[in-house]
């Protein structure tokens, strides 16, 4: 197992990464009338998850960690809420955000996870 010395080698990081890239490709799809609405909200709810958890690692403290973590918990409910409603009015089918939405089941289970360690 390779050391963590930077938050890019952490899994829960990387996880995060993969699942914006995947919204990023997803929402090229969206119609252009989308791009200030659902396809904005997607993309940065899914940048958030990452990002959140980069800047918790880089925190002086376990306890600001763990909020980072969870507000990134937060941004996993949010972007699950926006691929539902998306798939919902129609502006993507349940087999585009199948994996996603099993995706972020996954990475909230990994954000659980280190939560409890740290704590």
């Amino acid at each position: 197992m390779k050391e963590i010395t930077d938050f890019k080698d952490l899994r829960i990081w990387q996880k995060g990464m993969d699942i914006a890239k995947e919204c990023y490709f997803l929402t090229k799809k969206f119609p252009q009338d989308e791009l200030y609405g659902m396809v904005q909200q997607i993309r940065r709810s899914a940048s958030s998850i990452p990002a959140n958890i980069a800047e918790g690692y880089g925190r002086r403290t376990t306890g600001e960690y763990r909020r980072f973590l969870s507000i990134a918990q937060g941004s996993v409910n949010e972007l699950q809420t926006h691929l539902l409603l998306a798939k919902a009015v129609g502006l993507c089918d349940s087999s585009d955000i199948e994996l996603l939405i099993n995706e972020l089941e996954y990475e909230n289970r990994m954000i659980i996870t280190l939560i409890k360690k740290l704590s």
